[in-house]
């Protein structure tokens, strides 16, 4: 397979200056957050980077450059830290940050719109509805059949989602999804992936799509409960898929996530069907970035740990020369 990889790199650690990891914020996921800053702050300063973390309010955002820093690694999770507000913000004083721009941002961390772009451009994601009532998902029902998976568009870590088996869930499902601010709520096929239901996950880093990961859920799914409280989740990284369908997939969401315009890093989370085909969920432009997460995991599994990888991505906010086409495997 032929991808784009820097293959010029950087050992001085003075090059990036003074560095503000930013971690926390207001959203739903401060606290998976923290976790992720924390394990960050500390690998960068292993490796002798100028590095002091931030739980930033809104006003000290704007004033981060006046602070003395030079460019930010983001982990803030969900709203305002991946949903294009803060990278608008840091572009906005001049200040680089890690991942992707706003617009990027802003498209993955819409389910709705991001899987709209994908399958104008003929690309596998489970059929859904935009459902802006009860009424609407009770509609949705009958054109997506039971089991069918609801919703927030934009939220992340698996917040609101319910598995709805018959009618008698609808209301509590809508309820759940629409939460308190009055959240777009969405419906998706629900894609029966064989025993145990796995859900299978991609780790872009740089120009390089990772070894996927077989998520094994406690559930019937990978709910929130499944992701950070069982400790029965199960993670397969190489995922066990066969070494074609591995290079295709992994193909498959490199394409995804260059769609939306992502770069840096990322996770694009997919199924695979009985027939093992697979179908894009939506991108994560701010995975989770503690040790036990699934991005160091899927860099674990290439060799690089997770001082490794933190480093690197710091490293895409440098201007390096415009790397080569290289043969990777």
């Amino acid at each position: 397979m032929i991808e784009r990889v820097n293959t010029l790199r950087v050992s001085d650690p003075v090059v990036f200056g003074r560095v503000c990891v930013l971690m926390g914020g207001w959203s739903a996921e401060r606290e998976v957050s923290l976790w992720s800053g924390r394990a960050v702050l500390d690998a960068l300063r292993g490796r002798g980077v100028d590095a002091h973390g931030v739980d930033p309010d809104r006003e000290r955002l704007f004033g981060l450059k006046r602070e003395g820093f030079d460019r930010a690694f983001n982990v803030m999770h969900g709203t305002m830290g991946e949903d294009g507000t803060l990278q608008a913000v840091l572009e906005l004083i001049g200040l680089r940050c890690t991942g992707s721009g706003m617009l990027a941002s802003a498209l993955a961390m819409d389910k709705l719109r991001s899987k709209r772009m994908w399958r104008s451009e003929g690309l596998p994601t489970p059929d859904y509805r935009l459902v802006e009532t009860e009424r609407d998902l009770r509609s949705a029902a009958g054109d997506l059949g039971y089991p069918f998976i609801v919703k927030p568009s934009e939220e992340g870590s698996s917040v609101g989602i319910t598995k709805v088996k018959d009618a008698s869930q609808i209301k509590a499902a809508f309820a759940l999804a629409r939460g308190d601010t009055g959240r777009t709520v969405m419906a998706e096929k629900f894609i029966s992936c064989g025993a145990g239901n796995p859900e299978f996950t991609c780790a872009i880093l740089g120009r390089r799509a990772l070894p996927t990961i077989r998520i094994e859920p406690d559930g019937e799914f990978y709910d929130y409960r499944a992701k950070y409280l069982s400790d029965e989740t199960r993670y397969v990284c190489p995922s066990g898929l066969s070494a074609a369908v591995e290079e295709r997939v992994r193909a498959l969401c490199l394409r995804a996530f260059d769609l939306l315009g992502a770069r840096g890093w990322g996770r694009i989370d997919f199924l695979m069907d009985a027939r093992n085909e697979p179908w894009l969920l939506e991108a994560n432009l701010v995975p989770g970035m503690t040790s036990h997460s699934l991005m160091p995991m899927a860099a674990r599994a290439e060799g690089i740990d997770f001082a490794e990888l933190v480093w690197r991505i710091l490293e895409e906010t440098l201007d390096l020369p415009p790397a080569s086409a290289t043969e990777v495997s």
